[in-house]
């Protein structure tokens, strides 16, 4: 997923890149995802295309990963975070594979 930001409520939301037909400047950015849903978004053309190449290189190196060393795709923990990713707080989600409380 990547990450926008909407345009009139400045609420943050996750896109599949892989569901993206075409982005438009007009003068807003809009989004049209492949089920023709529309998306007006903050970032610009040149922000989104930057975050989809990201998006897939990360995709490509980890599979690259997995496929020389199949065992580090075992490692990985999935956990649900709740909330902003850049949390201002300092505080840290509590890891319940952790020995601290």
């Amino acid at each position: 997923m990547i990450l926008l930001t909407r345009f009139h409520s400045g609420e943050r939301f996750g896109v599949n890149p892989d569901l993206i037909e075409r982005v438009e400047e007009t003068p807003d950015t809009v989004i049209t995802l492949t089920n023709g849903a529309k998306h007006v978004v903050q970032e610009s053309i040149d922000e989104i295309a930057e975050r989809v190449q990201v998006f897939k290189a990360t995709t490509l190196a980890i599979a690259i990963g997995m496929a020389q060393d199949p065992s580090a795709g075992t490692t990985a923990h999935l956990r649900i975070v709740h909330g902003e990713s850049d949390d201002s707080s300092g505080s840290q989600p509590h890891d319940p594979d952790s020995s601290d409380p």
